[in-house]
């Protein structure tokens, strides 16, 4: 399958769930005390390294972004899907939202102070992560913040239905977290920490710290 297709597909289908998806993570992070932490961290080091515009890559609705902005970080989110953008833009009026692509981030070198992609790696395919992170390390400064969230494992499956019960076709790849580690080192980062999330879950979720080697 080529770019264009799993792109397209992966779109359509958060198209269609945007509304039912938006629904279904409302309040989570207020529920969950190691994603209010993760994000504080973030926050804090994003204030270390200088301050700046954030990017919420892969934002969805809109909810990470909009805890982010009320940690005092200038964040701004972007997502491959209008429906996500359009969702993201009525919960949340005032902040910045525009529809992009991962793994052709339409920013310029060295513009943002963090980036943060929470559960949107998970549909890009591996052979695929190499362009994306080149393009994390392209937009971040040096010395900026990098932090990741996806879930751990060993399986990709297709995903035929989703949020609301609505038709879905989207890959989802689980990775283990020392992979991803070995890929953002590859492609200019230093890793600073690993954690895992739920490991007696049946697909535990890992968060990445990371930053851009100056």
């Amino acid at each position: 399958m080529d770019t264009d297709d799993w792109l397209a597909d992966t779109r359509a289908s958060y198209d269609t769930v945007a509304v039912s998806y938006a629904d279904y993570v409302r309040g989570a992070i207020a529920g969950d005390q190691y994603l209010r932490t993760a994000l504080a961290l973030f926050a804090d080091s994003v204030r270390a390294a200088g301050d700046g515009p954030v990017a919420d890559v892969g934002c969805g609705p809109g909810d990470v972004t909009a805890h982010l902005h009320e940690l005092g970080v200038d964040a701004f989110g972007v997502d491959l899907s209008p429906g996500m953008i359009d969702v993201a833009r009525r919960d949340h009026p005032g902040l910045r939202f525009e529809v992009g692509s991962m793994t052709d981030l339409d920013l310029p070198d060295a513009s943002v102070a963090g980036l943060l992609a929470w559960w949107s790696l998970i549909h890009i395919p591996d052979e695929e992560v190499a362009t994306v992170f080149a393009h994390f390390h392209r937009v971040l400064r040096p010395g900026g913040p990098l932090q990741l969230g996806f879930h751990v494992g060993d399986v990709s499956r297709l995903k035929t239905q989703g949020y609301g019960g609505h038709p879905m076709k989207v890959h989802v790849h689980r990775r283990q977290p020392d992979k991803v580690a070995s890929w953002l080192r590859d492609a200019g980062f230093t890793v600073e920490a690993q954690w895992l999330l739920d490991p007696d879950e049946e697909v535990p979720g890992a968060i990445l710290f990371a930053r851009r080697r100056p």
